[in-house]
């Protein structure tokens, strides 16, 4: 007990001494702290105008600004000028009347969907490409001449798919006068009409494809009705009916040719 006592009394003598030091070094580096923190240098952020020296910096800068507002609106002018709408609308009804709740998942859907509308806008981004980019690109036209070039072969698709009722719908509402041609039809009211044609043909896929998918369904709750039971949900055994159906026709062979050859390719 004597030597535990003797050891202790060492050990808090020793602590003792120590203590001065480590309250030394603490303060030390509280009032060193912020000349180590002002000679670290941080660089800063500055946003500002600046006197341009020619009118081309001044251009440059405008196409900077328009062509990143163009991007943020590619998500918008991808849904509303190409066939994506009826694409993914269609595999989104063909889902429902299969009934399988996560298989396939949305995410392939509109991937497949999109990997569709790139296969089927191919020809008319490639004319875009050679009617307006590329020339634009080695200075033969103008901005405003690449746009109204590049325009033109994608009014021609969305002519080829709209129909005259809706686009009439929008000219009635505008109170315009009925175009001569094509040309004389703004691409503002174009748009919209052919959202809705594209709407509509992709309604009708889609009450197209539940007619098989229900016909099953109805069959087979007859049939479970008959036998009596009533309390086995009939999704749960036409689910594998439909499958086995979907699977036998190649349905995603005939769905997406059908789909493509509808625009025209």
């Amino acid at each position: 007990m004597c030597e535990m006592n003797t050891a202790s009394r060492r050990q808090t003598t020793k602590t003792s001494r120590n203590l001065p030091t480590v309250i030394g070094l603490a303060l030390v580096a509280v009032f060193t702290l912020p000349a180590l923190c002002q000679a670290v240098t941080i660089p800063s952020l500055r946003i500002g105008l600046d006197e341009a020296t020619n009118p081309q910096q001044v251009s440059t800068l405008v196409e900077i600004l328009l062509i990143f507002t163009v991007l943020s609106m590619a998500p918008a002018i991808l849904l509303m000028t190409t066939c994506f709408t009826r694409l993914v609308i269609a595999f989104g009804f063909l889902k429902h009347a299969m009934g399988t709740q996560q298989a396939p998942p949305s995410q392939v859907l509109i991937g497949l969907s999109l990997f569709l509308t790139f296969f089927i806008m191919s020809p008319v981004f490639n004319k875009m490409n050679d009617t307006a980019v590329k020339p634009y690109l080695a200075e033969k036209i103008n901005a405003e001449q690449a746009l109204t070039e590049g325009v033109k072969p994608l009014r021609a698709f969305m002519f080829s798919q709209t129909r005259e009722k809706d686009l009439g719908l929008f000219l009635s509402i505008a109170k315009m006068k009925k175009p001569e041609n094509k040309d004389d039809v703004p691409t503002a009211m174009l748009i919209p009409a052919f959202m809705i044609s594209e709407l509509k043909t992709a309604f009708e896929i889609g009450f197209i494809l539940f007619i098989p998918f229900l016909i099953i369904d109805m069959v087979v709750a007859s049939v479970l009705l008959s036998m009596g039971m009533m309390m086995l949900p009939p999704v749960m055994v036409s689910l594998p009916f439909k499958l086995l159906l979907f699977v036998l026709v190649d349905g995603w062979y005939l769905i997406v040719g059908s789909l493509v050859k509808s625009f025209g390719v």
